[in-house]
């Protein structure tokens, strides 16, 4: 056994990290049923008709693909020390228990509720995109009844509350073979593009420096990075994945690579379909259509109704996944005490969090249900809360930036030799990368939201507003109830 697996078990060993009995998760997650359940999470077929198209038309167009790659690369910088934490603080907290090790307890609650509220933003905001895609297609593309949105919305939350109720094995198997179909779909245009080359045949175009830093290069790297969201799932699983030492880095790295490696060369036969002397102007005009006009064009009608029908299980996936997630947080949350600890409870047979899955289904329920009763528009709803949603996220990835070298330098494990490119380099380069994000976001809030101005702002003082909720609470459980505020993030006192 090598100092650095001794110094791991020292660690484990010391830490109030881990749960026990009642609280404690179980599941069999393998490295490819994580990795799927992170693939599945960004929803790849949804993202290549939905956002691959935007970054060609309106963001730095022929060099779409390049900025896919920059993208992967900086996630990847994160995924280095994201990985590196996971090793050295064995808690399923993710977001949560990272924050809190590096930055304090009251920088790490306020991450839990602002994770908390980008999750159930992106859930409830899935659930209206899938209800509206389901009417579509049963409506629209096969003549069927027409079933309002909202009764679709009533079977996927069905389908997904079941599934989450019970072991996370059986959401990894239905995932995996969701995933396999979009692949599947995904990798014959590809190939049949590549092969016919386009009516302007195959060209490197996209990766001369003109292309890559034509139009605008900032808002393409924004909604390149929103396509890597949810690659955290592979530590929010840990206590549910077989071997989560190895399971938990191979899991995180070839997401990540599957997905910048996915999407640039999406953008690639994108561009190569249509022609680089045509696609900006065709992708600009009509996004998604564009991109099922290509099928249309390459594989026929009978592949653009399979790309329909799997858009809807790539979205119900999607949900899924983030329902999951969701649950999770409100777990961890409810072990440390600051939720009430009834809804930590695990199910004795199957494993799962199933209280705080309810719980996520009744929050989501009541959520819908305050906005149809408002009779708020939904067509351009569910892009508000999925942009919130992602806009959220991208604070936490800086945050977490930030604590994992202020972890390894304040409060190493005795006996874990600091690696400066792990554990503080990477982390480092990829918080300048993500505080650029976060500026871009900022600076294109109208954009991300799909609102006015003043909506907007009001979006942001909700998500700043709701990280300061939860650094104040931590503030005052420190004083009412330190041992509560002992518990927070599971950490060493």
């Amino acid at each position: 056994m090598t100092a650095e697996m001794s110094a791991n078990k020292m660690t484990t060993a010391a830490s109030p990290t881990s749960t026990s009995g009642e609280h404690r998760l179980s599941g069999n997650m393998g490295t490819a049923g994580v990795a799927f359940t992170v693939l599945a999470f960004n929803a790849p077929l949804a993202a290549t008709v939905g956002f691959v198209p935007v970054i060609v038309g309106v963001g730095n167009q022929l060099g779409a693909p390049v900025t896919y790659l920059a993208a992967g690369a900086l996630v990847m910088l994160f995924a280095v020390g994201f990985t590196t934490m996971s090793r050295h603080l064995p808690n399923p907290g993710a977001f949560y228990a990272y924050i809190t090790a590096g930055l304090g307890r009251e920088a790490g609650l306020g991450a839990s509720f602002l994770a908390l509220f980008l999750y159930i933003f992106m859930v409830v905001g899935g659930y209206i995109f899938g209800g509206i895609a389901l009417n579509s297609l049963v409506h629209h593309s096969f003549h069927g009844p027409d079933i309002p949105w909202w009764a679709w919305v009533l079977v996927l939350q069905a389908v997904v509350g079941l599934l989450g109720y019970f072991k996370v094995d059986i959401s990894a198997k239905v995932l995996s073979l969701i995933m396999c179909g979009e692949v599947v779909i995904v990798a014959i245009w590809n190939a049949v593009v590549l092969f016919d080359g386009g009516p302007e045949g195959l060209t490197a175009t996209s990766f001369s420096s003109s292309s890559i830093f034509s139009g605008s290069v900032g808002l393409a790297l924004l909604f390149g990075i929103t396509c890597f969201t949810g690659f955290e799932a592979t530590a929010i699983f840990r206590d549910e994945v077989r071997d989560p030492e190895k399971t938990i880095p191979r899991a995180t790295y070839i997401a990540v690579a599957t997905m910048a490696s996915m999407y640039a060369l999406a953008a690639y036969v994108l561009i190569t379909g249509y022609g680089p002397s045509s696609v900006v102007d065709a992708t600009a005009a009509d996004p998604a259509g564009s991109v099922l006009a290509s099928y249309q064009t390459y594989l026929g009608s009978v592949a653009v109704h399979v790309v329909s029908i799997l858009l809807c299980t790539s979205i119900f996936a999607s949900i899924l996944t983030m329902h999951n997630v969701t649950a999770r947080y409100v777990h961890s949350l409810s072990v440390d005490q600051v939720l009430p600890s009834s809804l930590g409870h695990v199910h004795p047979r199957h494993g799962s969090p199933y209280r705080a899955s309810l719980l996520t289904s009744a929050v989501a329920v009541v959520f819908l249900a305050t906005l149809g009763l408002a009779q708020v528009s939904m067509t351009s709803l569910y892009a508000t809360l999925i942009g919130i949603g992602g806009y959220a996220l991208i604070v936490l990835l800086l945050l977490t930036s930030i604590a994992i070298p202020g972890y390894f330098m304040r409060r190493r494990p005795e006996g874990v030799r600091l690696h400066a490119w792990k554990m503080i380099v990477s982390p480092l380069l990829a918080a300048a990368g993500f505080a650029f994000a976060l500026y871009l976001a900022t600076d294109n809030i109208v954009l991300l939201t799909g609102q006015s101005q003043t909506v907007s702002n009001l979006v942001l003082a909700l998500a700043y507003g709701t990280f300061v909720l939860g650094f104040v609470v931590a503030l005052v459980l420190r004083r009412r109830r330190p041992a509560t505020y002992a518990r927070i993030g599971r950490q060493d006192p």
